[in-house]
């Protein structure tokens, strides 16, 4: 029964602590009973339970319909196996009779004429900082970066999904390469899809591949990154840009273990794959907007890890600056440049830092190229009208465009701001902006103001 002191928010197929500050989280599930004279009850589902009318059951059901022994559901990995033990009026779940089956998240479990509802509770974990400052691709000293690493060595060793957020550039697909790398899969093959890099209409050929004649074009057989991630682990990139209409078939893959290409008729593919999946946006907000299933966001987060931004440790900057240039670059600065580096809001984060410590590599013992405006393409002065903002044509098509869309919102910001002199409602106004979604943009940016009229 479930005796935690946090209010729940309950929802359509689970339970949120209003407490949980999802920066590290992870589910626990539970069996509620629906109807009875003890409907509400919780009973938490550890490695096994079983459920009868004998008094030796962990669950005791004291009703006509229910057997002595009815049932038993065990914990296999991610997934929930129920096994019903002979009982005289069957197992039923979501209305089919079953001798075995898997439980969802929301399923309805019937045990004789008695309902209970399967569903996940998402917790806060408590984690210590180890002492070290690096873990495999990820650097930091900071109190939230040693806790990091202390889950992610807690967590690799296992099978477990994983959702990790954070804004673009703070190092999720280190932290998925981390997780990989230290995993029992990491001899085996770490796969990357990332869905905003993909149009919309061939997502779900690249999740999943196809046959020879599936669509127009499909001039030969394509084996999609689920299959290619096969004993090893996919890492999905931007996960809040899955439409909708794929995810209950990401979820059917994810919960039944197998999938069908594109146009196949055959026998479901099996595959044995970790998945982790990544989102720059509050995947929970995302599935109470109605844009994102909840169903396989309960899925995804049986951990959740939240990275920081870099604006917000700032402390790490010495070793992210020496470790992102392979040597002494920190020390080699003089107090100008370190100061720049440190009052800067680093919208782009560790991967905007990256190109700015590529740059600055080259040109730190020459004063008068590591100026003070250095990081002007990203936090200078106002540029004269019709100047436009630099880019750099050398990267990843996704990295450039990101990166100039950041530019970009800054540089408009800041000038709203100083055409409206700090005053949020009239900037909110000129912008046909929500406020609260200026003040979003704003504090992203470090430019939140305190003046409002």
């Amino acid at each position: 029964m479930s005796t935690g002191s946090t209010i729940p928010q309950r929802t359509v197929l689970g339970v949120r602590a209003a407490t949980v500050s999802d920066r590290f989280a992870s589910q626990e599930f539970s069996l509620l009973l629906v109807n009875g004279p003890n409907s509400g009850q919780s009973f938490p589902i550890g490695q096994s339970l079983r459920i009868g009318k004998a008094p030796d059951n962990d669950v005791v059901i004291d009703h006509p319909t229910v057997s002595r022994n009815h049932l038993t559901v065990r914990r296999q990995g991610d997934q929930f196996l129920v096994q019903d033990l002979g009982s005289t009026n069957g197992t039923f779940i979501d209305g089919a009779q079953i001798k075995e089956g898997f439980l969802r998240a929301g399923a309805l479990l019937e045990v004789g004429d008695v309902q209970l509802r399967f569903q996940p509770l998402l917790k806060s974990l408590e984690v210590s900082p180890v002492a070290d400052n690096r873990l495999g691709d990820l650097v930091g000293a900071s109190v939230p970066m040693r806790q990091i690493f202390a889950l992610i060595q807690r967590i690799a060793p296992t099978d477990s999904t994983l959702l990790l957020i954070g804004e673009t550039g703070c190092g999720k697909g280190a932290a998925a390469r981390t997780i990989h790398k230290l995993s029992p899969r990491a001899t085996g093959p770490f796969v990357i899809f990332d869905c905003a890099s993909v149009s919309e209409n061939l997502i779900e050929s690249e999740l999943f591949g196809h046959e020879k004649g599936a669509f127009t074009g499909a001039v030969a057989q394509r084996v999609g990154c689920l299959e290619r991630a096969d004993e090893g682990t996919l890492f999905i990139d931007e996960i809040d840009d899955l439409p909708l209409d794929l995810q209950p078939k990401l979820l059917r893959a994810l919960e039944d273990r197998e999938f069908r290409r594109l146009g196949q008729s055959g026998p479901a593919h099996k595959f044995d794959t970790r998945v982790i999946a990544a989102s720059k946006k509050d995947l929970w907000g995302e599935t109470q907007a109605g844009r994102f299933r909840e169903d396989l966001y309960f899925r995804l987060s049986v951990f959740t890890l939240t990275l920081p931004t870099l604006r917000d440790r700032k402390e790490d900057l010495p070793l992210l600056v020496d470790a992102l240039a392979g040597a002494n670059l920190w020390g080699r600065l003089h107090d100008k440049q370190r100061e720049m580096f440190t009052n800067h809001t680093w919208p782009g984060n560790v991967r905007e830092l990256r190109n700015a410590v590529e740059r600055l590599k080259h040109v730190a013992d020459i004063p008068e190229l590591a100026s003070e405006n250095f990081l002007r393409e990203y936090s200078g002065p106002d540029k004269q009208d019709g100047e436009t903002l630099p880019v750099n044509y050398a990267g990843p098509f996704k990295d450039v465009k990101d990166d100039l869309i950041r530019g970009f919102e800054r540089e408009y910001l800041t000038r709203l701001l100083a055409k409206t002199r700090g005053n949020i409602a009239k900037a909110a106004r000129d912008a046909g902006l929500d406020r609260k979604h200026l003040y979003s943009l704003l504090h992203k940016y470090g430019l939140v103001q305190t003046s409002e009229e």
